[in-house]
């Protein structure tokens, strides 16, 4: 079985990073061109993505301190920029550079067994005072990491989530197109509150404004029926990197899948099902609107399956990661 690698041995691999000094208990972040201590990176309250959510992100998990599948999520990041019209006046080659930096000065501050999570978050800038509303300065770059919530969400991947459909619909890709990764997270904020108190591990999953399942906060969610895998259409949902690591697995291990439109009944009648995420990988479901989906254990046969295959790409065993951090 593979085991979480130490942050020690990757850390081998690397060259020290500029900047940094002995002693260092603050984590760095990159802010408009500057590596600053996380407490100097201030964010004006004139800056659009905090007035108006006008901003975009994107963000990776880190195995062993190697960012994985970073050009994936750099891409992605640079199509909702595009999508946004927001030029973050860096090229993608530039922003790769800076993140792998990023990560690089910090892993000395991680403890044995942990990994980052890191962000890339650009706004359009700050409101021109005087101006017009669509007027802005230029754009607002951070680039920042920080633990993986690895004992807040190992029970989770333990037990397996329980998943509600709250009475919140997803935004429609009519009212803004899903493939952009905004900061503008209250639809699902929403979501998530609402269902909250309803079981230990609760997990918001939204409808489309159609009636199908769509995606919920940070994730996508996958079924298994008779063997195969059902996955909410592209078209209605941010599709992740996650998603699509999943799906190439699953071809190469023979498990046929469909994107297709799912309808609350079919989730609820499934065999299996878990959600994808950047910090979970792969999380099993339990329940969905209180049916039980476990009838074969947590994880299902599928699930173990995919969870084996997805720890052999990363080389890295992210289940056993989550369950030691219980232990300490």
């Amino acid at each position: 079985m593979l085991r979480p690698k130490t942050v020690l041995n990757c850390w081998h691999r690397l060259d020290q990073p500029k900047g940094l000094t002995t002693g260092m208990t603050e984590r760095t972040a990159y802010f408009n061109g500057e590596y600053l201590p996380e407490s100097k990176v201030c964010v004006s309250f004139r800056d659009r993505g905090f007035n108006l959510g006008d901003a975009v992100f994107d963000a990776e998990r880190t195995f062993g301190g190697e960012i994985f599948r970073l050009k994936a999520h750099i891409d992605r990041l640079y199509r909702s920029l595009e999508k946004a019209s927001i030029d973050p006046g860096l090229t993608p080659a530039e922003m790769t550079d800076i993140t792998r930096e990023t990560v690089a000065r910090n892993l000395p501050l991680l403890a044995p067994g942990e990994d980052y999570w890191v962000m890339q978050r650009v706004t359009r800038g700050l409101n021109v005072v005087g101006g017009e509303l669509w007027q802005s300065s230029g754009a607002t770059v951070i680039v920042e990491c920080t633990p993986l919530p690895l004992a807040a969400r190992a029970p989770m991947l333990r037990d397996g989530l329980d998943v509600f459909t709250p009475s919140h619909r997803r935004v429609p890709p009519e009212s803004l197109d899903p493939n952009i990764k905004s900061h503008n997270y209250l639809n699902l904020v929403m979501a998530d509150l609402e269902i909250r108190d309803r079981a230990a591990h609760a997990w918001a999953m939204l409808l489309d404004t159609r009636g199908f399942v769509s995606e919920g906060i940070g994730s996508n969610v996958f079924f298994v029926k008779d063997g195969e895998l059902l996955t909410p259409k592209a078209d209605y949902v941010l599709p992740g990197v996650s998603r699509a690591v999943v799906l190439e697995l699953a071809a190469a291990e023979g498990v046929v899948a469909h994107e297709v439109d799912i309808s609350p009944e079919q989730a609820r009648s499934a065999d299996e099902a878990f959600i994808t995420s950047t910090s979970f990988c792969i999380c099993p479901v339990r329940s969905y609107d209180e049916a039980r989906l476990d009838k074969t254990g947590i994880p299902g046969p599928i699930t173990r399956r995919l969870i084996d295959a997805f720890a052999e790409e990363a080389q890295f065993d992210f289940v056993g990661q989550y369950l030691d951090a219980l232990t300490k």
